[in-house]
């Protein structure tokens, strides 16, 4: 009975954090029959309880016909916290030995992969409220930390600190970021752009050289260009 209840709990939020963070969603009927990521979920909470009681093979099939109907893979050994959201979903693979915490936003074509043929540990941790962007890989056992994000086209192949915001291939922590209580922040596009921090360095420089070379010639830098 305990174990219903905290499955039905579980449901209640997976639809209520649908339906909360898809400004798309205009009635409960079309989030429960038409989110790909929210019947991806559900499904995965069912393999999951067969994979944990030892029923691998039903565990695999469920998880098999989830990706049919979906175009969403999660393993069903996977581990996903509270109000997890798959945002269009298709193309998110997540790995056996992912585990993901509370409150965490996925988008399509996401993959929480491995990097190695061990049996053990092999894929991603996310920590709570952590967003990663479209198209992003996580790749092999780092630890993405609590509030972290990871910008869409990102590769990560190593440790993310609480609240880093990380972009890049492979990607790198350029800033942190800090937001309270489960407030979930979407904003890609406010994600600042490394490379182009790095141009506007160059261009200053070089326009910095061209003013020695231009006052050492006795004319301008616009004549030694």
């Amino acid at each position: 009975m305990n174990f219903l209840l905290r499955a039905l709990r579980k449901v209640r939020d997976d639809f209520a954090v649908a339906f909360e963070r898809d400004p798309a969603a205009r009635n409960r009927a079309e989030v429960i029959f038409c989110y790909p990521g929210l019947h991806a979920l559900l499904m995965h909470r069912i393999a999951h309880h067969l994979w944990r009681s030892g029923l691998k093979f039903p565990a695999r099939f469920v998880s098999h016909l989830s990706r049919l109907v979906t175009g969403i893979e999660i393993h069903p050994g996977a581990r996903i916290g509270a109000r997890f959201f798959i945002d269009h979903g298709s193309g998110v693979v997540i790995g056996e030995t992912s585990e993901i915490g509370d409150d965490v936003v996925l988008y399509q074509g996401v993959t929480l992969g491995g990097v190695s043929m061990s049996k053990g540990k092999r894929h991603p941790t996310l920590g709570d409220e952590v967003v990663v962007g479209a198209g992003a890989k996580v790749l092999g056992p780092v630890r993405i930390g609590d509030k972290a994000m990871i910008g869409s086209g990102s590769v990560v192949v190593k440790d993310i600190p609480d609240g880093g915001v990380a972009v890049g291939v492979p990607a790198k922590v350029i800033s942190r970021r800090h937001v309270s209580g489960h407030k979930i922040s979407l904003r890609h596009d406010r994600i600042s752009d490394p490379l182009m921090g790095v141009i506007r360095r160059l261009e200053e420089r070089v326009y910095h050289l061209e003013r020695i070379v231009g006052e050492g010639s006795g004319g301008s830098h616009e004549e030694a260009v």
